[in-house]
């Protein structure tokens, strides 16, 4: 069962709205506001990728010649290159 209960005019459940309170409501329905639309940008961007390629290359003794690797996988040589 709901039952409302009656406000007589002399006893308001708020005071009347003074000195900062409706600056303070101002600015926080911009903030909301600029978020709202932070929030639509950040939702239609596309997604960051999983991390950067780590590059390697490798010219020392017992390892191959020029090697040039991307996260851990041989990709390639460089030919006559011996240091980077």
């Amino acid at each position: 069962m709901h039952k409302s209960i009656p406000w007589p005019p002399s006893a308001r459940p708020f005071p009347p709205a003074r000195g900062l309170r409706p600056v303070t409501a101002q600015a926080l329905r911009l903030a909301s506001r600029q978020l709202q639309r932070w929030a639509r940008r950040l939702a239609a961007a596309p997604p960051p990728t999983a991390h950067e390629p780590v590059f390697e290359f490798y010219a020392e003794a017992g390892a191959p010649e020029g090697a040039l690797f991307v996260d851990g996988q041989r990709v390639g040589i460089l030919p006559g290159v011996t240091r980077l």
